[in-house]
């Protein structure tokens, strides 16, 4: 009896630190598309999105990801001279091979042009699945207002 006991406690267990190591896979993630955001270069991203990812910002529709990147992130990146996010929370649920994810930050954009500084408060919601052993963004939709 005791060994089915601790058997049980163990398999409850490690179901739980699988459970975390995801978590923390999806975090890695996001946090690997932030760090691209601040360090103004997300050469390399698309590896974190699936082919038909999709992304809304701001209430309009981007397409998938290399048309976001594309058309709209990668030609502003160049126009900024910094863009930092702080403070900066997300909160992770998973669920099998899937995740929802929510972030919330405010950030700063400085433009190249005038030394002029943008700040939003911004939220953002992801939904990844898990591709052979792998967490990739699925979906992502984010929006940002004055603070």
């Amino acid at each position: 009896m005791r060994k089915l006991f601790v058997s049980l406690v163990f398999l409850l267990f490690s179901g739980f630190v699988f459970a975390q190591t995801d978590e923390q896979k999806v975090k890695e993630v996001l946090s690997s598309y932030k760090s691209a955001l601040e360090k103004l270069d997300v050469k390399g991203t698309d590896v974190l999105f699936v082919a038909n990812s999709q992304i809304i910002e701001s209430g309009k529709v981007e397409g998938t990801y290399q048309d976001y990147l594309a058309h709209h992130i990668g030609p502003e990146l160049g126009d900024f001279a910094s863009f930092k996010f702080d403070p900066y929370n997300v909160t992770v649920t998973v669920t099998g091979d899937y995740a929802f994810a929510v972030e919330t930050y405010n950030y700063t954009i400085v433009l190249k042009k005038d030394n002029s500084e943008i700040k939003r408060k911004g939220v953002a919601s992801s939904f990844l699945k898990k591709e052979n052993g792998t967490w990739k963004i699925v979906h992502m939709h984010n929006s940002s207002r004055k603070p």
